[in-house]
């Protein structure tokens, strides 16, 4: 039931710089695709690479937009 207004709420901040938890993990990055199922964070590195993570909606704990420095 929430989870719907959750991704709807996330894919119009899509682009913008995002904190992700979930029980395991703190995923910081740029919030990049949203689906009714899954949300995609890039993590961006100061190397040459960039590492993508895919979150089940339902596994989100909360979503923080932190302050752009």
């Amino acid at each position: 039931m929430f989870e719907a207004t959750f991704a709807a709420e996330l894919a119009r901040r899509f682009g913008s710089n995002v904190e992700v938890a979930t029980d395991n993990n703190l995923i910081e990055g740029i919030l990049s695709t949203v689906t009714s199922d899954l949300v995609l964070v890039i993590e961006v590195n100061n190397g040459y690479s960039n590492f993508k993570q895919y979150v089940a909606v339902d596994a989100i704990n909360y979503v923080r937009y932190p302050a752009a420095a």
